[in-house]
């Protein structure tokens, strides 16, 4: 399953990119067809590999997507925070993230 964890990071982690580049770097806001090609095919085989690797393991397709949920949930406000500087030390926010690890280890460590 940690493979399948991995895979979900580094997709999600693409997806940052491939999503919110444009805000980033003016030169990114009006490229949506390079922004496509550039990250769409290895956000997609990392997804697909997350999924192959959690399902595989666990037998259960709804422990793959509850996974992809929480990772997406700690990449994003990561990301967001490093990059853009918007601050993810919200009461709400937290709250959001800390569910987020939570639905991780439920799927994670309960056999």
């Amino acid at each position: 399953m940690t493979s399948g964890v991995l895979y979900f990071f580094l997709g999600n982690i693409i997806a940052w990119f491939q999503f919110n580049s444009q805000f980033v770097w003016e030169w990114w806001q009006d490229k949506p067809i390079t922004t496509n090609l550039i990250f769409a095919v290895p956000m997609g085989i990392c997804f697909w590999l997350a999924a192959k690797s959690i399902v595989g393991e666990t037998g259960q397709l709804w422990s793959s997507k509850l996974i992809g949920f929480g990772v997406s949930q700690t990449v994003f406000p990561i990301l967001t925070y490093v990059i853009m500087k918007e601050s993810m030390f919200t009461p709400k926010t937290m709250t959001c993230v800390g569910l987020s690890f939570v639905i991780v280890a439920i799927q994670v460590f309960w056999k």
